[in-house]
């Protein structure tokens, strides 16, 4: 006897668009609000129900827990505990709970995608994470919305995701240290491929040719953004003759490895080299010196980030799928005029 498969629930942009209203109307009723005619309400509940929503009491028809994941490359920095704190709290305003995991080992992600759907999972978060064409596919025809946030790459143009301004970020970084002087400035890159890691490199470029200046490759190194990348790298570029006078690290965590090696190299911070970063992690005010950086939204970014992963969960269309928050430069201690 064939079994019945049970109905797909629709999005609430579907259920609107069945019932012929708007989807903050058909919103309101599955959260319990009151300000919804009669009929139109009892409309939209009887099509609630139609596509799995269950009713609750008196107040309106509620769907089932309504479940995102929020994944991750790795639980390896603050960085993510920011963006987790936002993406929390903007999931808690719409009731919507997370689950929160790191990648699993699937490159190809048909079982992962498999996996969140018979879960029930709505919509996935995926940060700083690397996603190839297949996995987007794979996910799409799960019908399960993919928002990014940093990725390393962006195998689609369609691909939603959420980051900040890494160019300006590395351009206003490589002017500070040009306006305090500095004309021999290193530079310690990311990843080399990473999207985040390139858009900051080509910030530094930018400052660099607006002051008539050609970077130098012999100032240049690129690896994870790691302490012990930015110390065995700021070691090799301020051993170099003539020595730099500054030095910029792609990530917060490179400049404080860069410290160390100053201090290991007898030089000191920013009296002989000045270092700038880029996150501003809470270790940043609290080194020594406290670190001249840029500082990222990462709250900011979760938060935006699931808001806009609901919104394509409700099947609206948004006007972009690619969202930048501003850097801003954090001016403290690692940095001085040049003499």
């Amino acid at each position: 006897m064939a079994r019945e498969s049970s109905p797909q629930r629709a999005t609430l942009a579907a259920v609107a668009r069945e019932a012929g209203v708007s989807v903050p109307t058909v919103s309101k009723v599955v959260n319990g609000r009151t300000d919804v005619a009669a009929e139109t309400r009892a409309r939209i509940e009887t099509l609630l129900v139609r596509h799995g929503y269950v009713a609750r009491g008196a107040g309106g028809a509620q769907s089932a827990a309504r479940t995102v994941d929020l994944v991750f490359d790795a639980m390896q920095t603050p960085n993510n505990l920011n963006i987790m704190h936002g993406a929390l709290e903007a999931a808690a305003a719409e009731e919507v709970d997370v689950v929160v995991g790191t990648v699993p080992a699937d490159p190809l992600g048909a079982s992962w995608a498999r996996r969140m759907a018979a879960a029930r999972r709505e919509g996935l978060i995926l940060v700083t994470s690397d996603i190839n064409s297949q996995q987007a596919r794979h996910f799409a025809e799960q019908h399960i919305p993919v928002v990014t946030i940093d990725p390393i790459n962006l195998p689609t143009g369609d691909l939603h995701s959420v980051g900040a301004t890494n160019f300006n970020g590395g351009m206003a970084a490589t002017t500070h240290l040009l306006e305090l002087g500095h004309r021999r400035i290193a530079f310690i890159e990311g990843p080399p491929g990473a999207m985040v890691a390139i858009a900051r490199l080509h910030g530094y470029h930018a400052a660099l040719a607006q002051r008539g200046l050609t970077s130098d490759p012999e100032l240049m190194m690129a690896g994870p953004f790691t302490f012990d990348t930015g110390f065995t790298a700021a070691l090799e570029l301020l051993g170099r003759d003539p020595r730099p006078s500054a030095l910029f690290a792609s990530s917060d965590g490179q400049a404080l490895g860069a410290i160390e090696a100053a201090r290991t190299l007898g030089l000191r911070v920013p009296e002989d080299v000045s270092i700038v970063g880029f996150d501003d992690i809470s270790a940043a005010q609290w080194s020594a010196p406290p670190l001249t950086t840029i500082r990222q939204p990462f709250a900011e970014m979760g938060r935006v980030a699931m808001r806009r992963l609901l919104r394509l969960i409700a099947g609206e269309e948004l006007a972009s799928p690619r969202i930048e928050l501003a850097t801003q430069l954090i001016v403290r201690k690692s940095t001085a005029v040049f003499r």
